[in-house]
């Protein structure tokens, strides 16, 4: 056991990571930097490696080829349990014999820590359970020893925690809560977390920066916000909420745009918001950002014409419409409930618009189905 490698500060790097079983490549040549602090999501399907990529920096898996640094120390073929990393699993993995207490200063005391109530009692606080100190595990709830199993990992002071799936076993309205209280604990302790999840929603609340992962590569890497609103893939745009793609083809220039024909309509892009490669165009725009109203209205922006309502659902906050295109297409539509339009029934003729700005460009070589299928095979 070495003392450099329990203590090692610094940035996560992972450096051509590689795992093959047999034929099958789990993850392909993956390079990342993770600054030290952050709170950082591997984000993808099951099946795309994340989870193998976070057993290996746990090391639970070894690497086929490629190296994974804490700062300046090469922890690759370092023990689990000489690595300054602790993990946090869905199923928790408390000791039922043991008191909560007695959960959370076990690994201080297998450090030789003699004095470990104040150290406890501090994380106990910062997770709002010191009234629990003296039950079992079996007498908490599981957004309890979710917490609890939080509390045990970060009391150590790992330069790194590894959070496999950590809500997933909690229901909605939990799950929700505790996203927000993993990030203010995390924002509190200042250590770095790297979360796995296949939960879009949970993944955007939390992390700083999402790797969405797709066949063991990066397809993107960025903010939420960045992935969100430029998707530089048509996975990532599938995947990172819902998008309508449309094939299309680059007929003009108009300043900062490019335009863009659709079965006979022109629309807009800007340069800067398209990644397409030559005149052929996937022409992206989110359901959220579109306005819809009936044929008749006179609208400005980017404008599609010839729609008909083929089916209307009220999920509270919005109503989702789908519309049948001239061209066979249904696009989807959001609209808040906020009185800004009547409510629109099924067969209705309406109009699409939306402004440039929302408009994105990807690759015309592209599946637009792509990233919205489930891949049923584990990590």
């Amino acid at each position: 056991m070495t003392d450099a490698s329990k203590s090692a500060k610094g940035d996560l790097k992972l450096s051509s990571l590689v795992k093959t079983y047999g034929e099958f490549v789990a993850v392909d040549d993956l390079s990342l930097l993770i600054p030290e602090g952050s709170f950082f999501a591997l984000l993808g399907h099951s099946g795309c490696g994340k989870t193998t990529t976070l057993r290996m920096i746990a090391g639970l898996d070894e690497p086929t080829s490629g190296s994974i640094h804490i700062g300046n120390t090469d922890i690759t073929y370092q023990k689990p349990y000489d690595r300054p990393v602790n993990t946090v699993f869905q199923n928790y993995a408390l000791f039922p014999h043991l008191t909560i207490f007695e959960n959370i200063a076990f690994g201080l005391r297998r450090r030789g820590i003699k004095d470990v109530k104040e150290q406890v009692d501090k994380v106990l606080n910062l997770v709002e359970l010191p009234h629990l100190a003296q039950r079992k595990p079996t007498q908490l709830s599981g957004g309890q020893q979710q917490r609890i199993a939080l509390a045990r990992a970060i009391v150590n002071r790992p330069a790194l925690l590894l959070l496999d799936e950590p809500l997933g076993a909690l229901d909605l309205k939990l799950r929700r809560q505790m996203q927000i209280e993993l990030k203010w604990i995390q924002t509190e302790v200042g250590l770095t977390f790297v979360h796995v999840t296949h939960d879009q929603e949970e993944a955007m609340t939390m992390a700083d920066t999402i790797a969405v992962m797709n066949e063991g590569k990066i397809e993107q890497m960025g903010s939420p916000a960045d992935l969100y609103d430029s998707p530089r893939t048509a996975f990532v745009a599938n995947f990172l909420g819902q998008s309508n793609l449309i094939k299309g083809r680059v007929v003009d220039s108009d300043g900062d745009a490019n335009v863009v024909e659709i079965h006979g309509q022109k629309v807009k892009v800007l340069k800067n918001r398209s990644v397409a490669k030559d005149s052929s165009i996937l022409f992206g725009i989110r359901p959220e950002k579109i306005r819809i109203q009936p044929g008749a209205h006179q609208l400005s922006g980017c404008v599609l014409e010839g729609g008909v309502i083929s089916d209307v659902s009220y999920i509270g906050v919005s109503t989702q419409y789908q519309v049948e295109m001239p061209w066979g297409q249904e696009l989807m539509v959001f609209e808040q409930n906020d009185d800004g339009i009547p409510p629109l029934a099924k067969g209705d003729p309406v109009k699409l618009s939306w402004e440039t700005i929302f408009s994105f460009g990807l690759d015309g070589s592209e599946d637009a189905s792509a990233g919205s299928e489930v891949n049923p095979d584990e990590d």
